[in-house]
């Protein structure tokens, strides 16, 4: 893991963490992850007029679009900003993965899969007083990877002690009662905690990572979704109004993936792979599984097929898997790590990517679709989520020219080129 700091005492005033240079900040600084914020969200809402102080940032301080890393995940995504780096570097590639050595099904909810270091971590060991407040309790364990300060989410924010999350009972601290997990309030509850944290002196960088429940549920239009970006735009305001730097990118767009009649538009491979080749010759992981899919069935753009049996030809699963409708991609494991930065020792043997608008999945049995409640599939995994907005309050200098913009520049642009 590389990390290292300049100068000594009071005089280190930058850090080294994944190859990259940050400087400490000399003010407050918060960068925010805004789960699901589609580049249509920030145009819908300002077509309708319902967010000033976005608007504000686009023409007075730094607007771009950005590239995620694949793949459009909340996992690899959030963990690929707070490093700085991509999937290659520090290791998480998904929410959900297959342990080749066990043969066991992970879901990631620490930080045993992280190998690199944070930023965050980084900043906090040149004296700067760091917060992290997550909206989904899974990502905050890996966000607060070597992390010395405060680490908490939104969804289990009662009941936090010093010990273990920095503060005790931040529900009571930020003076609201935990909200539902499947809510806007859940994002909205992480901004108020950023924000009463820096009015309480507790916080001087501050990574804010909110929920897509709003976009996994809502088009841009929808007025539940302009309502929802009016109440993020007052309380970015706010941090702006505190005096603060704010970065906002988000970890992955968001598709309509659903068919005219509004049913889901997946195509199941497994069920595919197990009629050509016989149960158990093959195992489709979901990597978009986590803890939260009532609102996306764990179906999403972008899988892992494993081989488990010897003689099943890979020529002959590749063959298949391209030729399945609404299939855009199917790679190798080493073809899919040299393409998209990911981890080659814990890639699959095949990656597939589904078109703009298809899901994949597993076998139809192991995705409950009735969770969806009527609603439209809307989903993320694929190339069609990987451009995202990258928004600063303050105009910066030396914006990257030509070169290719990444989501996990954001603390880069927020500390080291904002004038």
């Amino acid at each position: 893991m590389e990390m290292t700091t300049s100068g000594a005492g009071a005089l280190r005033d930058y850090i080294v963490v994944n190859g990259k240079s940050y400087r400490k900040p000399q003010r407050t600084t918060v960068v925010i992850c805004f789960d699901g914020c589609d580049p249509a969200y920030i145009e819908s809402a300002s077509q309708a007029g319902v967010t000033p102080t976005l608007d504000a940032m686009r023409s007075g301080g730094h607007f771009a679009l950005a590239d995620a890393a694949m793949p459009t995940f909340t996992n690899p995504n959030n963990v690929s900003i707070v490093c700085g780096a991509p999937p290659s570097v520090h290791g998480v590639a998904g929410n959900f993965y297959l342990d080749r050595a066990t043969g066991e099904t992970v879901m990631m909810l620490d930080a045993a899969l992280m190998r690199a270091p944070t930023i965050l971590a980084g900043l906090a060991e040149l004296g700067s007083a760091v917060a992290v407040v997550t909206a989904k309790d899974k990502l905050r364990k890996a966000l607060a990877f070597g992390l010395d300060g405060i680490a908490f989410s939104a969804e289990c924010a009662e009941g936090t002690t010093e010990d273990e999350h920095g503060i005790a009972d931040a529900a009571g601290f930020v003076g609201l009662a935990r909200p539902d997990q499947y809510s806007a309030e859940l994002s909205l509850f992480v901004l108020d905690a950023g924000i009463r944290l820096i009015e309480a002196g507790r916080a001087q960088v501050l990574y804010l990572s909110l929920s897509d429940y709003v976009q996994h549920k809502h088009a841009p239009t929808a007025p539940e979704a302009l309502a929802f970006m009016a109440a993020v735009d007052a309380r970015v305001a706010r941090l702006v109004a505190l005096g603060a730097v704010v970065g906002i990118t988000a970890d992955h767009g968001m598709s309509d993936m659903a068919n005219p009649n509004g049913t889901p538009r997946v195509t199941y491979l497994g069920d595919t792979l197990d009629a050509a080749f016989g149960e158990g010759a093959t195992r489709v992981i979901c990597p978009i599984t986590d803890p939260f899919v009532r609102h996306h069935g764990a179906l999403g753009g972008f899988v892992r097929v494993h081989l488990l049996k010897e003689g099943v030809s890979a020529d002959a699963v590749r063959d298949l898997l391209l030729a399945q409708p609404g299939v855009a991609l199917a790679l190798t494991g080493d073809e899919a790590a040299a393409r998209f930065e990911m981890p080659a020792d814990r890639e699959a043997d095949f990656v597939v990517v589904g078109a703009t608008g298809v899901a994949l999945g597993a076998r139809s049995a192991d995705h409950d679709v009735t969770q969806l409640a009527g609603e439209r599939l809307r989903s993320h995994g694929g190339l069609s989520e990987q451009r995202v907005p990258f928004l600063l309050s303050h105009p910066v200098e030396n914006a990257h020219e030509g070169g290719r913009l990444r989501n996990f520049d954001i603390f880069d642009y927020a500390l080291n080129r904002v004038g």
